[in-house]
């Protein structure tokens, strides 16, 4: 009686242990879809706003020592659009969104965690 009792006990656990397994991946699942939503929408909203802005600063400060001609602009937003962090990054810079922003949507974390990925690719 008393291996019965110890077997019905193991077979608990096993399910306990599979079924909160099984949880933590359905809870990862969600936070990876929440975080391609999040880098998608930097690709489709903020990288036309960055290379907006970078047009115009490039427009504003063209002089005879900074010529600024299509080939800076061209260079200059290859360089600021080349990665999400980048894009991310110019648009906290240029205070197109703010780390409020970010919080308010929720994309606080997600702005963390894709800092850290791309942590070589952004400017020194």
């Amino acid at each position: 009686m008393a291996t019965l009792f110890f077997i019905g006990n193991s077979v608990e656990i096993i399910v306990f242990f599979s079924l909160a397994s099984l949880g933590w991946l359905m809870w990862q699942l969600m936070r990876a879809k929440q975080f391609n939503h999040f880098k998608l929408k930097i690709e489709q909203e903020l990288k036309k706003k960055v290379i907006a802005d970078i047009i115009n600063e490039l427009n504003d400060t063209r002089s005879n020592i900074y010529p600024n001609n299509e080939s800076h602009e061209a260079a200059t937003i290859f360089y600021w659009t080349q990665y999400k962090s980048r894009i991310l990054h110019a648009a906290l810079q240029r205070e197109i969104i703010t780390e409020q922003w970010l919080k308010d949507s929720g994309n606080l974390r997600n702005a963390q965690h894709l800092f850290y990925v791309e942590k070589m690719y952004l400017p020194c």
